[in-house]
C-alpha cells in the first residue's frame, strides 16, 4: 500500500481529520509501524493527494491531520479491452492495469472464455471495487477507472466499439499478426487483448473490419496478465 486512500466518510466533522479503523489500519500497524508525528501519503478518492500526520494512536483506531493539495498522476490514454480470465487471474489484470494508470476497461467475451467465469462474483460490484482500490494504491492515485462488463461479443463490437475507438489508434494483440507492435504511439490507443489461446480468426476480423490494426509481441508465447503489461509498456 504506496498510498493510503480515504473516502468523505472518514473525516471527522467540518475538520481535516480523519479516523480509520478497517483494513487500512492493520496496514499502517503492521507494516508502517507508526508513531504519533509521523506522516503517511494518502489520497482522497477521486480527489486530490497529500499528506497525513498521525495525532493519535490507541487500540483499533488511528487519527490523522490531513494535508491535500496535489492532484493525483495523469491517466494513462489507453483504453484496454480485454476477454474475461479465470478470476484469480482476473484479479491480478484489474489490479495491475489500474496500477499503471489505466482508466477505461472493458471486459469482454470471446470464444475461449469458459462460460463459468462469467458466474464468478469477482464480477461483481464490491469485488471490483475492491481490486481497482487496491490498484490505486499500489500506482499511488486517486481516481477509479471506469469498468464495463459487456458478455456479449458480437453486439458490443458492432453496436458500441466503433464509438470508443473513435480519436485512437486502436490495436488487437494476435501472436500471427503479420505486424510487431509498435512503440510509443504518443496518441491515444484503444488496446484489445484475448483470452488464453488468443481471439479465434473470426473475432479478429471482426475487430478489423471495425478499424483495429492486428500486431503480436513476438515470437514468445505470454500468459495474457503478462501480454497486456508488455502491450502496454510499448505502447504507451
Amino acid at each position: 500500500m504506496n498510498l493510503i486512500i480515504l473516502s468523505k466518510s472518514d473525516f471527522i466533522e467540518d475538520t481535516e481529520r480523519v479516523h480509520i479503523q478497517d483494513h487500512r489500519l492493520d496496514h499502517i500497524c503492521n507494516v508502517n509501524k507508526p508513531s504519533v508525528g509521523d506522516e503517511l501519503r494518502v489520497g482522497l478518492l477521486n480527489g486530490k493527494i497529500g499528506c497525513g500526520r498521525i495525532t493519535l494512536i490507541e487500540e483499533g483506531r488511528i487519527e490523522m491531520e490531513v494535508v491535500l493539495d496535489r492532484e493525483p498522476p495523469a491517466p494513462l490514454q489507453l483504453t484496454l479491452i480485454f476477454s474475461m480470465v479465470r478470476p484469480r487471474v482476473f484479479k491480478r489484470v484489474l489490479t495491475q492495469v489500474t496500477a499503471m494508470g489505466i482508466k477505461k476497461i472493458i471486459v469482454i467475451n470471446s470464444y475461449r472464455v469458459e462460460k463459468s467465469f462469467w458466474k464468478s462474483p469477482v464480477l461483481e460490484e464490491e469485488s471490483l471495487n475492491k481490486y481497482l482500490i487496491r490498484g490505486l494504491e499500489q500506482g499511488q492515485d486517486t481516481i477509479v477507472p471506469e469498468i464495463l462488463i459487456r458478455p456479449l461479443f458480437k453486439p458490443f463490437v458492432e453496436d458500441e466499439l466503433p464509438d470508443i475507438i473513435k480519436g485512437t489508434h486502436p490495436f488487437v494483440a494476435h501472436p500471427y499478426a503479420s505486424e510487431q507492435c509498435p512503440y510509443n504511439i504518443g496518441n491515444p490507443v484503444t488496446l484489445a487483448v484475448g483470452p488464453e489461446g488468443g481471439f479465434i480468426p473470426y473475432e479478429v476480423e471482426k475487430l478489423i473490419e471495425c478499424g483495429f490494426s492486428a500486431v503480436h509481441l513476438g515470437e514468445r508465447t505470454m500468459h495474457v496478465e503478462s501480454a497486456i503489461s508488455g502491450l502496454i509498456s510499448r505502447l504507451m
